[in-house]
């Protein structure tokens, strides 16, 4: 039976703001964008009537010139014909689109925003920056289903970071080795362990094992504490195999699971949020692949809403003084935008719990604080930690005090005069 059309509102309209580096006039560089992204092609088709661009195109809203350079950042770039030396203009574009043109469906979305334009010869540069989608995508997706409040509750952590970690070395473990390093983390007074996202069902470290070793610990020592560490299973993979590890682990009485989000896709992680019933630790391996250059790629901003509103609860945002390339500005800018509601429907729409991780030790404490303003967020060391001198225990101890001298705005330098772990993680860990 045929299905009758949805209608849509003509104010349900997507938003997308770009980057664009071109030797082309800007505003044709722009149209190119919106014509290969909507209705349009690179030649008039039959059927492309003036009524149906009107109702489908996608309308360039804004474009503000920036700069220009002498040479194109990226190879492969055109340039107007008899052009013989082109100068290569920069500026920013908003474009927008009809909901209509694809209803409330992120795959479909990101087909839309972050499709084809990356390969028009009009450019030489050419970034997504941010987006913005009605309400319908609020109401199509549940979102993340435990977000900070749903973390805090399980964990009964309040008013201060979650400090975790991750378990090391990343892969060659037995499930017996990683149990013994849980021990002594959960018994030294950690409130998060994640699995690295090397390691999910290899042969020498078998999910199913793995988990119920490390779980055995975690009851054992809730039991007679109170304390339920919360645990990050990585159960990335095929759906059906994703939702069996999950299965397992909601069994073993587990409360977190982890999946590598590049991994698994938008439709896989939207599968297994509409049947899990614990929260998803989104894990971003990969993303430097789009945002390593400036002249190409998805910028943090956008790219993490999608996959908030697919059903992450936790969301890496790297971490202030990390391994990696990404500056602190991007870290903190990412950070704040995962603790900002996307729809106007409520306050706390689509809001999660962004984790700090990549080179994190008390160190970064009073910065990080500094520059959030907030005590929502899993802080998460994993040399910070284990490589303390003292022992792990000593490693949590002072990565807890870190965070306490950064919230009484003390330096970490005076906190550690009565704080032998801090001081001794100050030694350590350089600056």
């Amino acid at each position: 039976m045929p299905t009758t059309p949805r209608k849509y509102s003509v104010s349900d309209r997507i938003y997308a703001d770009y980057w664009i580096e071109t030797a082309f006039p800007l505003e044709d560089a722009a149209a190119a964008m919106a014509g290969e992204q909507s209705s349009g092609t690179f030649l008039p088709v039959p059927g492309e009537s003036e009524a149906l661009k009107a109702s489908t195109a996608a309308v360039v809203e804004q474009v503000t010139e920036l700069d220009a350079g002498s040479q194109p950042s990226l190879p492969g770039a055109g340039v107007p014909r008899g052009e013989a030396a082109p100068k290569w203009r920069r500026a920013a574009v908003r474009l927008s689109w009809p909901l209509a043109n694809m209803g409330p469906s992120l795959p479909n979305l990101l087909a839309t925003v972050a499709g084809n334009l990356f390969e028009l010869q009009q450019f030489s540069g050419l970034r997504l920056l941010d987006v913005s989608m009605p309400d319908a995508f609020a109401k199509a997706y549940p979102g993340p289903a435990f977000g900070i409040e749903g973390t805090r509750r399980l964990t009964n952590v309040h008013a201060r970071p979650l400090i975790g970690t991750i378990i090391k070395p990343s892969v060659g473990l037995s499930p017996a080795q990683t149990a013994d390093t849980v021990r002594e983390l959960v018994e030294a007074g950690i409130d998060f362990i994640k699995d690295d996202e090397l390691q999910a069902d290899g042969p020498h470290c078998p999910f199913a094992e793995r988990a119920r070793a490390v779980m055995q610990v975690i009851n054992a020592h809730a039991e007679r504490t109170g304390k339920k560490v919360m645990y990050a299973f990585n159960v990335t993979g095929e759906i059906d195999e994703m939702r069996a590890r999950h299965d397992l682990v909601r069994d073993l009485g587990g409360t977190c699971i982890m999946v590598s989000l590049h991994s698994i896709g938008l439709a896989g992680l939207s599968a297994l949020r509409r049947t899990s019933v614990l929260p998803i630790h989104g894990h971003r391996n990969g993303w430097g692949l789009f945002s390593r250059s400036p002249a190409i790629g998805v910028s943090y901003i956008a790219w993490q809403k999608l996959w908030r509103l697919a059903g992450a609860d936790h969301m890496h945002v790297n971490g202030l003084a990390n391994k990696f390339c990404e500056s602190d500005e991007s870290v903190i800018a990412s950070a704040k935008e995962c603790l900002t509601p996307m729809f106007d429907m409520d306050d706390r729409t689509c809001v999660v719990m962004p984790v700090f991780s990549s080179g994190q030790s008390a160190r970064q404490a009073p910065a990080t604080y500094q520059a959030l303003g907030s005590t929502d967020l899993i802080y998460t060391c994993g040399g910070g930690i284990l490589a303390h001198p003292d022992g792990i225990g000593a490693g949590v101890r002072s990565v807890r005090e870190g965070w306490e001298a950064a919230v009484a705005d003390e330096s970490l330098e005076q906190y550690a005069n009565t704080h032998p772990a801090l001081s001794r993680a100050l030694e350590t860990f350089g600056r």
